[in-house]
């Protein structure tokens, strides 16, 4: 099977290893010579520049300030291009502007991500973004929670779902790994039999009964804090 690069998922913790200080020192300037540059390329946007341009912008700013540990700038940022996606209705953008404002690690950060789960499940956006977004669900909760199997089961049925050549192969044994893993912790489950009875079990087996849960877990994530009409959204969804 070819490899296909994830843009969203980090598979392994030593890719990119700065173990090296001068590899760090490097790696640091070369981010901060970025920010420079975005922050040039946005001041020079005129007030009629396109919306979607800025946005643009301002996630990769989010994106490289999150690298470079300066988080309440990183996050300002990416609320910023979050607004914009919205307002243009560009879906896929605002749920990636969510996961920055989760890594920035803010007193609002867990309704980020919330936020962008529900984008990621309501809209076709690009299935590694939906399975990076419910991973930091797995990532944040006990072992022994039934919302990280809950998380985990959904993104495979996502990548199952929408996923395309030539990424879907490779999303789906990434997902189906991440589904083993939360079992293995939950239920110290081993082997295909014992999976499958967990699967069963735990009622992830029909997107009739674990998709309304999910929407309990992103309830919890968000609380009050929502930024936009979820139901007003709801209602403008074209009719399967």
């Amino acid at each position: 099977m070819k490899y296909i690069p994830l843009k969203y998922i980090k598979e392994d913790p030593s890719v990119g290893n700065a173990d090296d200080s001068t590899d760090a020192k490097e790696s640091t300037a070369m981010l901060e010579r970025l920010v420079a540059d975005l922050r040039d390329r946005l001041a020079g946007l005129s007030p009629q520049a396109e919306t979607l341009r800025r946005a643009d912008l301002l996630l990769q700013l989010g994106r490289a300030l999150v690298r470079l540990e300066k988080r309440p700038e990183a996050w300002s940022a990416a609320r910023q291009a979050f607004d914009l996606y919205l307002a243009e209705q560009a879906w896929e953008g605002a749920a990636q502007a969510c996961d920055i404002l989760f890594l920035s690690d803010q007193p609002q950060s867990l309704a980020a991500l919330g936020q962008g789960i529900w984008l990621a499940v309501t809209y076709p956006v690009d299935p590694e973004l939906s399975v990076a977004l419910l991973q930091r669900v797995v990532e944040e909760t006990p072992p022994d929670s039934d919302g990280a199997a809950v998380a985990a089961i959904t993104a495979y049925y996502l990548v199952d779902l929408r996923a395309k050549a030539p990424q879907r192969e490779h999303l789906l044994i990434y997902a189906n790994q991440v589904l083993a893993t939360v079992a293995r912790r939950h239920s110290s489950v081993e082997g295909q039999e014992s999976f499958n009875r967990w699967i069963e079990d735990m009622e992830l087996n029909d997107p009739a009964l674990f998709l309304p849960r999910l929407r309990n877990v992103v309830d919890v994530l968000v609380q009050d804090n929502w930024w936009f009409d979820r139901e007003a959204l709801q209602a403008a969804l074209p009719v399967a």
